[in-house]
């Protein structure tokens, strides 16, 4: 084929192509909708409004036109003619999710990866999930996530512009830009940063470019955070950090709005072999004998309070790399790809029986309960990385019940999951919590997880700005695909 023909045929194969996708997105994204009534009431169903108060029973929700107009006792409700009436007797309706560390990303090959010290190839890589975390996160109840760092932020821009757009299901997202990492790295999607310099040229680069959040990383200098944090916030964004080698007390003097994962994991301040903006070698072993009570701990949660930096609880990519814990559920197992499934085993295999991650695991939980006790904003995320144990949506889940099993009630995880979330993106007049004048972003799901957090699960309809998508539909249709794509 000559040359001009072949770039002509190159050329309407694109543009069918493209025009094939977006009729069958829009196809796709009909078919899993379930309720699209433009006023619909939510009858006899309880209501677990985000607050962190009592769940109330009996109630009637009526959504008119993507927001919520009334929540009241079901028998005191004016019901609006012609309304939809949906029968929740037996369902509880809560927030939509605001997953606050939720990435585009999976560590699917992460088993081959580590068997020769990430030496084939240029470095850690990860998988873009574009299709399947999207519809998991929507199916498990996120109506709104921060991705939290990014590795292709073209991919991510786009999705986020075709969930806005109705063209795919997914969440509203807070897009993070690619990683504040410094130099050297071992992650082959990330740019090292050259000098301060550099990190104010990427955060004012990435905000043009539709970024509204940004993330510093484990070999950050002090130098170049504090470059990033101000230019962000002189383009009005918020920066987080995953640190190593700045400490939290020297990230909270920069100015940082939240810290990820919490202390035990991340903050190096205690380590005996710390040197200025570097990592050190002994990482989270310097928690291993500290106590919450001990006076330094109490300092550092004070001082996270009284500068109002948020934490992210990340508990569920811990819990994977725990012996003892539970194994991966079916519906992770079914959800998986072969592949992906057989990475996270084999990873699972090699952890010992006397690992310190089960003696860390529970302090970190420890912490984020004392810091929120000190009256401090926890946040809420799974970090779908890790050995592969964590999937999207289903991990923001099972962060709310390990946040029970952290010693908070029910509706508190909840509250932190929902409310707390919507509060530091500054959304909290629209979504995070149950009231009329709401966007109608809440989650219908069979049960009562104010009483039995692991109803949280029995997900049935998730309604993004009134629209219900119909969950166990989203599930089927990512069925043994998670980690390709």
């Amino acid at each position: 084929m000559p040359r001009i023909s072949w770039a002509v045929f190159v050329l309407f194969a694109a543009a069918a192509s493209a025009q094939q996708a977006s009729s069958s997105h829009t196809h796709s994204t009909q078919s899993l909708i379930s309720i699209s009534a433009p006023v619909f009431v939510l009858d006899h169903v309880r209501v677990i409004d985000g607050n962190g108060g009592p769940s109330r029973a009996d109630q009637a929700v009526v959504v008119s036109h993507g927001r919520i107009v009334s929540v009241g006792a079901e028998q005191q409700t004016t019901i609006p003619a012609g309304a939809l009436r949906i029968d929740a007797t037996g369902e509880s309706v809560l927030p939509g999710i605001v997953g606050l560390h939720d990435h585009l990303y999976y560590s699917a090959s992460i088993a081959t990866e580590q068997a020769d010290g990430f030496a084939n190839g240029p470095g850690f890589y990860v998988t873009e999930l574009p299709y399947t975390a999207p519809r998991l996160y929507l199916a498990s109840g996120v109506t709104t996530m921060r991705t939290t760092g990014s590795v292709e932020p073209y991919t991510d821009l786009r999705i986020a512009s075709q969930v806005n757009s109705g063209a795919m299901p997914g969440p509203g997202m807070d897009v993070s830009a690619p990683y504040l990492e410094g130099s050297p790295t071992k992650f082959a999607q990330m740019h090292p940063l050259v000098d301060a310099t550099d990190a104010r040229r990427m955060v004012d680069f990435w905000s043009s470019e539709g970024m509204t959040s940004f993330k510093a990383y484990m070999d950050i200098s002090r130098a170049e955070l504090g470059a990033a944090i101000a230019e962000a916030h002189a383009q009005h964004h918020k920066l987080t950090g995953h640190l190593c080698s700045v400490t939290w007390p020297e990230a909270i003097a920069l100015g940082i709005d939240d810290l990820e994962h919490g202390p035990v994991f991340t903050d190096t301040e205690f380590s005996a072999t710390k040197k200025p903006d570097a990592c050190p070698t002994d990482g989270e072993r310097s928690w291993q004998n500290k106590s919450i009570d001990d006076p330094d701990v109490q300092s550092l949660i004070h001082l996270l309070v009284a500068h109002h930096v948020a934490v992210t609880s990340t508990l569920p990519v811990f819990e994977a790399m725990a012996p003892g814990r539970p194994p991966l559920t079916p519906r992770i197992t079914e959800a998986l790809a072969p592949a992906a499934l057989q990475s996270y085993l084999t990873l699972r295999a090699r952890i010992p029986a006397n690992s310190p991650m089960t003696s860390l695991f529970r302090k970190e939980m420890d912490f984020e309960l004392a810091f929120v006790r000190a009256g401090g904003l926890l946040l809420a995320g799974p970090d779908p990385t890790g050995n592969g144990g964590v999937l999207p949506g289903f991990g923001d889940q099972r962060e709310m019940e390990l946040l029970v099993e952290a010693g908070f009630t029910p509706v508190e995880a909840i509250a932190i999951a929902t409310r707390n979330g919507a509060e530091y993106l500054g959304q909290l007049d629209r979504i995070g919590t149950i009231a009329p004048g709401k966007d109608a972003d809440i989650v219908l799901v069979h049960g009562d997880p104010s009483s039995r957090i692991s109803d949280i699960e029995n997900v049935v309809t998730v309604f993004k700005d009134g629209v219900g998508y119909d969950s166990a539909a989203l599930i089927r249709s990512v069925r043994g695909q998670v980690g390709i794509w």
